[in-house]
C-alpha cells in the first residue's frame, strides 16, 4: 500500500494526482489528493462520521490534527469563516495539498503547519482529528497528551478512531488521562468521542 507510510515527513510514493469530492448537506468541496497520504482515493468513512457528526465550530483558533490533504481544515473552514483552521501534519505533501485545496476553494482562513511551526498558537478553541492510529499506540498517546493540552479552558477536542484499531482503548486511556470522554456517534465500525478537560473536583460547587 502506498498509503500506509502517509504519517512520514516526505512520502517515497510516487506521485499519484487523484480527486475526493466532498459531498455534505451544508458543504461541497473538490479536493486534490496524491498517493503517500492518508485515505487519498474517497472520503474515509471515519472522517465522513466526524464531519457529519461533531459539534459545529466556533470562532476561534481551530486544530485539524493530521490534516492529510484537507478535508476536516477545508470543511471548518468554510463553516466557520470566523474561525482560523490551523492544518497540521508531519507530512509535507499533504501539508501542499491541503494548502491548495483551501486556497482554491477560497477558504483563506486555513493555515497549514508542520507541528513544530512556532506561528501555531498556543490555546485552540476546538480540536478536531481522525488521528494517525498506526504510528503506535505510545507515540500517538504522546501525541494527544501535547495537543489535547492546548485546549482553551471550555473547548472540546472531536476524535475519530476504527473500533478495530483500538477505539475503545484510547477512550479508556483518555479517562485514565484525567479527560472528561463521551462517545458522541458510532458507525460502519467507527467511535467518534468528544473530549474535554474534567473539572476538578474540589472546584464543583465551591462559589467562593
Amino acid at each position: 500500500m502506498t498509503s500506509q507510510h502517509y504519517f512520514e515527513p516526505r512520502p517515497k510514493a510516487a506521485h499519484r494526482p487523484g480527486l475526493v469530492r466532498v459531498v455534505l448537506p451544508d458543504v461541497y468541496l473538490e479536493l486534490a489528493t496524491d498517493s503517500g497520504v492518508f485515505s487519498p482515493g474517497r472520503l474515509d468513512p471515519g472522517t465522513r462520521l466526524l464531519l457529519e457528526r461533531a459539534p459545529a465550530p466556533p470562532a476561534g483558533d481551530l486544530l485539524d490534527l493530521g490534516c492529510g490533504y484537507g478535508p476536516i481544515a477545508c470543511v471548518l473552514a468554510a463553516r466557520s469563516p470566523g474561525a482560523t483552521v490551523w492544518a497540521v501534519d508531519v507530512n509535507e505533501r499533504a501539508l501542499g495539498l491541503c494548502a491548495r485545496n483551501a486556497e482554491a476553494a477560497g477558504l483563506r482562513n486555513v493555515r497549514v503547519a508542520a507541528p513544530d511551526d512556532p506561528a501555531i498558537p498556543g490555546r485552540f478553541a476546538g480540536i478536531w482529528s481522525n488521528p494517525p492510529v498506526r504510528i503506535g499506540k505510545a507515540p500517538l498517546h504522546d501525541l494527544l497528551r501535547g495537543w489535547l493540552s492546548r485546549l482553551a479552558p471550555g473547548a472540546g477536542a472531536s476524535l475519530v478512531m476504527g473500533r478495530n484499531l483500538g477505539a475503545d482503548s484510547l477512550h479508556a486511556w483518555l479517562e485514565q488521562e484525567g479527560w472528561s470522554v463521551t462517545r458522541l456517534a458510532a458507525r460502519s465500525g467507527y467511535r467518534l468521542l468528544q473530549v474535554s478537560p474534567t473539572i476538578p473536583e474540589r472546584t464543583r460547587g465551591d462559589s467562593r
